[in-house]
């Protein structure tokens, strides 16, 4: 048997920590109802806007996976240049590795994985200098170079956006023979490029084979439930009907006051009233 404390009050911080438990569930996209209400949240960041204040918001959302949210969170802004009005920093890169490194193949989003790629893209435009703001490993370089789709050929676009920063990272090699663990990373990203171009080679020769399991992010998602047009909907049809009624109410008073108008004897005409400047006959002496 529950007992309710009665007595509780809830401060600011209490009511804070149930509004984030409630919004963790709907971000969580666990039914219909969730992922309507987590589309909706997306479109409200839409129109708020990316600033570098709320940006861990869209991480947030970016990571749900859901394709209807992120259509709703990206709009119709270039994926790719979606934060493109973010400075690159640690937090950033450390989320973008962790969500190529969680999906497998195909099981991430194109639109999500378009973000990503373009992040990615802007922090290692200068190798050297986003090598400085997030060292790379072998491994995140396995959870990039997993994503090469080697059907699609080099001349799809994504597979294009990820071969030129493997480039980028392996312009590192010979820039500082110091450091082991660069030298390590430049090499591997050259091997994942050269084992992509190679006809006779394939990825699984240089990317451990279980990361390159493939699957489809739509076999994961849960679907909002069918929305229907207001024009088609049962409110719209119960609005129409309540529309013609007031009209039919309408037109009957009017009708009702014309014929009451029409009932009512007319006014005596006022008789007229000659004035100074009238033309009164006058009689003759």
């Amino acid at each position: 048997m529950v007992i309710l404390d009665r007595t509780k009050t809830y401060n600011a911080t209490d009511i804070a920590v149930i509004e984030n438990k409630m919004l963790g569930g709907i971000l969580a996209c666990r039914t219909p109802e969730a992922v309507e209400s987590a589309t909706t949240y997306a479109h409200f960041l839409n129109k708020t806007g990316l600033t570098g204040e709320n940006y861990p918001l869209f991480i947030k959302v970016l990571e749900i996976g859901n394709h209807w949210v992120i259509d709703a969170l990206i709009g119709a802004r270039d994926p790719f240049l979606f934060f493109s009005s973010i400075q690159p920093n640690y937090q950033l890169l450390t989320a973008s590795f962790n969500l190529l490194a969680e999906r497998h193949p195909g099981g991430l989003y194109a639109k999500s994985l378009s973000v990503v790629l373009g992040i990615l893209q802007a922090a290692y435009n200068v190798p050297v200098d986003g090598y400085k703001i997030y060292s790379l490993t072998v491994s995140d370089l396995n959870a990039l170079g997993k994503h090469l789709d080697e059907e699609a050929g080099q001349e799809d676009s994504l597979n294009r956006c990820i071969l030129d920063i493997l480039e980028k990272v392996a312009q590192l090699e010979g820039l500082d023979e110091t450091n082991r663990d660069m030298e390590e990373v430049a090499i591997h990203a050259n091997e994942i490029r050269n084992f992509f171009f190679d006809t006779t080679k394939h990825l699984n020769e240089v990317i451990p084979p279980v990361l390159l399991a493939r699957m489809s992010y739509k076999d994961f998602e849960v679907q909002p439930r069918k929305v229907v047009e207001f024009t088609k909907s049962k409110l719209a049809k119960e609005d129409t009907v309540a529309k013609e009624q007031i009209n039919i109410r309408v037109s009957s008073r009017g009708q009702a006051a014309a014929k009451e108008a029409a009932a009512a004897p007319a006014p005596a005409a006022a008789p007229k009233k000659a004035g100074n400047g009238g033309s009164s006959t006058r009689k003759k002496s």
